[in-house]
């Protein structure tokens, strides 16, 4: 089954390397995974033209904004996972890391040099944004960009949409055409042995028991350790999959906004670095829910249709973080309410040290700063406070960024950016006039007490505050 075209974007107009080409290059910057990867399966449709074997290259810098120790261990977890069913299908592969900055930064190039063209990931943010920008015009050879992270390409929305009630008509229409397995991974030509040599000099081999030294190694901030309740890596997001499957789906509609119920699937690490691609686990949680005959719609609704909102969002807008970006009516907000005494006021390091007054947010701050991710309801309250107690509206913005691109598995994500200016009234409506907020929504403390189990959450972060385990790592579900 080929690739939809909708899904591709030639990024250059340079032409095939034909006649001396030895290969066609996969580049993951952004789905690191095999399976249901629709780059990977283009660079397979050309390479089998061509005659060609597939190599698949994906590397890892210490220079990215923030480059630590719990997002290196993430992606590093990741690896061996790739190099083995990349071996049983004939792939080539090569991980490059780059230790240093002094280390030189050019493997991509020296690849390329040999190759038919570049495959490579669609993706609205971070640094494949940068790199698909940057890296066309330096090539001779076709560079290619492949949407591979949502179910409805983003190329089908025409237009940046403005809420979730415009795109999901949109969307559920479409759904009939794209939400289908990936075709099977089989290249009819197998990456031949006499390319291993050269590309040994390239390779960083990563076996999973040497990865905290590998890391170590690395010239990054080793002062953010590893999360205790994500491993990286494919095998680690099936498994997580099939628990929520199993234990949380049948009770998520009911207990997502509970954050001592643990009916969350936790898979937006996972979907952020690519270890596991939305299209396969929407397809899993409908065939689970016919099975068992349960209505999967609420999390379907968070899955597909605002998460495709937000990377909408984010591929029709230049800088995804702006504040400039929010609709007529949210800047009218922010400079009517720009003066407003804040009460209380904190600096951006009290509120990364979770030193507030209320318990409640620490507890929020404190599972960033240990698990890599807020519980998603509690993130909004997270948020909102932020926005209170800043001196500013873009200094309450810039804190959640530089916050989450610190500590979360999940940051630098469309979603990410969405949900960080859903609390300034991106993808809302107006509500209450009311100090700092205007007609922003407003959260309370007592709000949050009146709706969920405030101690229970607070009890368990502080657990793992204090012991470093997480009680909630294995996702038990409450007795």
């Amino acid at each position: 089954m080929a690739v939809e075209r909708e899904r591709i974007r030639a990024l250059n107009s340079a032409p095939l390397r034909k006649d001396s080409a030895q290969y066609v290059i996969y580049w993951a910057q952004m789905n690191r995974r095999v399976e249901s990867n629709h780059g990977l399966l283009h660079a397979i449709e050309i390479a089998d033209r061509l005659g060609l074997p597939v190599l698949y290259y994906e590397g890892l810098t210490c220079s990215y904004p923030h480059a630590n120790l719990r997002l290196h261990t993430f992606i590093l977890e990741g690896v061996p996972d790739t190099e083995c069913r990349l071996k049983k299908l004939g792939i080539g592969y090569v991980f490059s890391l780059r230790r240093r900055t002094a280390d030189r930064n050019d493997t991509l190039y020296r690849l390329a040099k040999h190759a038919a063209a570049v495959v490579t990931d669609d993706y609205p943010t971070f640094i494949a944004r940068t790199h698909n920008t940057r890296v066309p015009a330096k090539l001779d050879i076709p560079y290619i960009a492949v949407d591979s992270s949502c179910i409805v390409p983003m190329s089908v929305m025409a237009k940046r949409e403005y809420a979730a009630y415009t795109i999901r008509p949109k969307i559920h229409r479409e759904l009939k055409t794209y939400l289908k397995a990936a075709g099977p991974i089989r290249p009819k030509h197998k990456w031949p042995a006499s390319h291993q040599p050269e590309m040994q000099a390239m390779h960083t081999t990563v076996e999973r028991g040497a990865i905290p030294q590998l890391a170590a190694s690395c010239e990054i901030d080793h002062s953010i350790k590893p999360s205790p309740t994500f491993t990286g890596g494919r095998d680690a997001a099936e498994k997580r999959l099939q628990y929520f499957l199993k234990h949380n789906l049948h009770r998520y509609a009911k207990g997502r906004n509970e954050p001592s119920e643990q009916a969350t699937s936790r898979m937006s690490p996972y979907l952020h670095f690519g270890h596991i691609s939305p299209l396969e686990i929407a397809l899993a949680v409908e065939e689970h829910a016919a099975q068992h005959n349960l209505n999967a719609a609420e999390y379907l609704e968070e899955l597909i249709v605002r998460r495709e909102l937000a990377f909408n969002y984010a591929r029709f807008v230049d800088n995804p973080q702006s504040l400039g970006n929010l609709p007529e009516w949210c800047q009218k907000v922010m400079e009517k309410h720009s003066k407003d005494k804040r009460d209380p006021e904190y600096s951006p390091e009290q509120l990364e040290r979770a030193e507030t007054h209320d318990e409640l947010w620490n507890a929020t701050q404190k599972e960033m700063l240990h698990r890599g991710i807020i519980h998603g309801y509690y993130r909004m309250y997270w948020g909102k406070k932020i926005l209170e107690w800043s001196p500013t509206f873009q200094g309450a913005v810039d804190t959640m960024v530089e916050i989450h691109e610190k500590y979360a598995l999940d940051g630098r994500d469309p979603n990410t950016f969405t949900n960080i200016l859903w609390c300034f009234g991106l993808h809302d409506r107006p509500w209450f006039e009311r100090p700092v907020f205007g007609a922003l929504r407003y959260m309370s403390l007592d709000g949050m007490k009146r709706k969920t189990n405030t101690r229970a959450y607070i009890d368990e972060i502080r657990y793992l505050e204090t012991t470093g385990k997480d009680p909630a790592a294995n996702y038990r579900p409450q007795a």
